[in-house]
């Protein structure tokens, strides 16, 4: 309840006239310090609002005198990057993969600008560092299913797997077990034969018959696979669909047949060889 205004008597400053529970509230000013503060943030904000933009409209908002955005100093800072990464785009653009590896400052430049490329484009699928995953083949291994020369890895990326650019590179694994090619119990000793030639399991004669007949002209008779078809090595215990007796048995009942996007198109052809000058790079190429 408010009560009438009195003069405190240890710090001789008035009262509010409000009191709780016998504690009367002083009537104690802001200090100076923090009054004159809260002053200038006002000055401040409507200083601001005269130079910059601030207030919205229906169609827009206030300018400001300076004409100042953040949109347009960040397209300012891009167009100065764009003119200075020019001259090194050009050189790119213009040399061969072989030349660009041999010069030490349009390498360096490559590396960096294809980093970029492959953080923006290909990490949601081959995962940071090329590292891959579970039907998304791992760059940093060198154990290329198609070549992994520069030449190679820039046409891969270029016309990318199994889509629909006509230079796309092509190869189709049959449906052994949907198409019915095989029963079950050729699939299961076919399985245990491809597991053998990584030393997983011990082969039959019915497995190495039926693996001679259906799966040697492409992964060849050792199973060393075939680049030229992007058939790749069973030998080496390196799987993109996984190397357990059933993920096997799988891959070869239903076959997986993975795409690749063309890249070309997408990416300008500087881009495109900085690109493949880093996937080189992740595991040594050839």
């Amino acid at each position: 309840m408010p009560t009438k205004i009195e003069k405190d008597t240890l710090s001789g400053r008035d009262t509010t006239g409000h009191e709780w529970d016998g504690v009367k509230e002083l009537n104690t000013p802001l200090p100076t310090w923090w009054v004159y503060t809260f002053y200038a943030t006002i000055v401040f904000a409507i200083v601001y609002c005269v130079l910059y933009p601030a207030w919205p409209w229906a169609t827009g908002h206030t300018r400001g005198l300076l004409g100042y955005t953040a949109r347009s100093e960040l397209t300012q800072q891009l167009a100065e990057q764009a003119k200075s990464r020019s001259v090194f785009v050009d050189r790119i653009r213009k040399a061969s993969l072989a030349d660009i590896r041999k010069d030490p400052e349009l390498l360096s430049f490559a590396m960096a600008g294809g980093r970029s490329a492959f953080q923006n484009n290909c990490v949601p699928c081959h995962g940071a560092g090329g590292a891959g995953n579970i039907g998304f083949p791992n760059l940093a291994d060198d154990d290329w299913m198609w070549g992994g020369s520069l030449d190679q890895i820039y046409k891969t990326i270029e016309h990318g797997i199994r889509n629909s650019d006509e230079a796309s590179r092509q190869s189709m694994m049959p449906k052994f077990g949907v198409d019915g090619l095989l029963t079950g119990q050729q699939i299961g000793a076919v399985t245990d034969y491809v597991l053998s030639l990584s030393g997983k399991a011990k082969a039959t004669p019915e497995g190495a018959a039926i693996f001679k007949d259906q799966c040697a002209a492409c992964h060849q008779a050792d199973g060393k696979g075939n680049q030229e078809l992007g058939a790749p090595n069973l030998t080496d215990g390196i799987w993109l669909y996984g190397g357990s007796r059933d993920q096997i048995y799988q891959s070869i009942f239903f076959a997986h047949n993975g795409s690749m996007p063309a890249w070309t198109g997408r990416l300008d052809e500087a881009t495109l060889k900085m690109l493949a000058i880093y996937v080189h790079s992740l595991g040594g190429g050839r």
